[in-house]
């Protein structure tokens, strides 16, 4: 049921990962529902030709109704369906929205200038910390937490759960995948355990997934850290944070993601009030008693 395409000056497509950039870049910084996640899959997935649709045709292909797309649309802070398509039309057919680069800095720090705008993202997108309350809520008060980090994201998982551990009786950093994940994420369920906080940054390990498809099935609930809106890993999520990757250097940073577990700790502090206080309170003498730290 799609439309034809307009006639008039031929269109230039940049590559694939270009287009893939320029739409993540609408789809970042908002809170999609799992319909509203299906809806951008599919506009991820089939980006040139769906930006001839009109709301009926993606609403058909994806499955939803034609309101979700409408409803889609202004999540995203559109007033209708046409002035996305327009949007949508931009992030494909324009590869002019590169930022240009500034002038006397050698490589090295034009790398750090990417990471530095990735940064800047991020801060924008907290400017509204609803959701990052209401999450921090949630996992300060799940006994015990689980953080989950595998490969690449094991480091970060715990660094999150070393400093956690200074305000929460009980953080449980797992790193190990496969079956021996499934018995620790059982276990701490049986103690009590409600929410997971998974940490997936690029490249996504298939074995995140199957653990994070088991938390569901026995109950636990996922918050989840993560560098793109859409994805398998955010389809298996009831929260997702995101925080922008820099791919630029040879090795991605995780800059972004590492901020954001900080910006996380210190609401969970928040949340926790004078519990939190006094537990923080109670390291620092412990370390100061036991000479942990070297002096200044």
């Amino acid at each position: 049921m799609g439309h034809a395409r307009q006639t008039g000056q031929p269109l230039t497509v940049p590559d694939a990962s270009r287009i893939a950039a320029n739409l993540r870049g609408l789809f970042d910084d908002h809170r999609l529902s799992p319909s509203q996640r299906r809806i951008a899959r599919y506009l991820l997935d089939h980006a040139q030709e769906a930006v001839f649709f009109t709301s009926a045709d993606i609403a058909e292909r994806v499955g939803v109704s034609q309101p979700s797309v409408t409803r889609f649309a202004a999540a995203l802070g559109f007033r209708g369906f046409p002035e996305f398509r327009d949007a949508l039309r931009s992030s494909v057919f324009d590869s002019s929205r590169r930022t240009p680069p500034t002038e006397d800095l050698n490589e090295i720090q034009e790398l750090v200038n990417s990471e530095i705008r990735d940064l800047e993202r991020l801060r924008d997108g907290l400017r509204d910390t609803r959701q990052l309350r209401e999450v921090a809520g949630q996992l300060s008060r799940s006994r015990p937490l689980l953080v989950v980090g595998l490969r690449v994201s094991a480091p970060l998982a715990h660094l999150f759960g070393h400093q956690a551990e200074k305000v929460l009786p009980d953080v449980r950093v797992l790193d190990v995948a496969g079956s021996t994940l499934e018995d620790k994420l059982s276990r701490a369920a049986e103690s009590g355990a409600e929410w997971v906080l998974a940490i997936g940054l690029p490249r996504y390990p298939r074995e995140l997934a199957q653990g994070l498809i088991w938390a569901r099935r026995i109950g636990l609930k996922i918050a989840l850290i993560t560098d793109q809106p859409v994805g398998r890993l955010t389809d298996l999520a009831d929260e997702v944070l995101l925080a922008p990757v820099s791919s630029d250097f040879a090795f991605d940073s995780h800059a972004g993601p590492t901020v954001l577990c900080t910006a996380l700790l210190h609401t969970m502090l928040d949340a926790l009030a004078t519990e939190g206080q006094t537990r923080l309170g109670a390291f620092d003498d412990s370390a100061t008693e036991r000479q942990i730290f070297l002096p200044y």
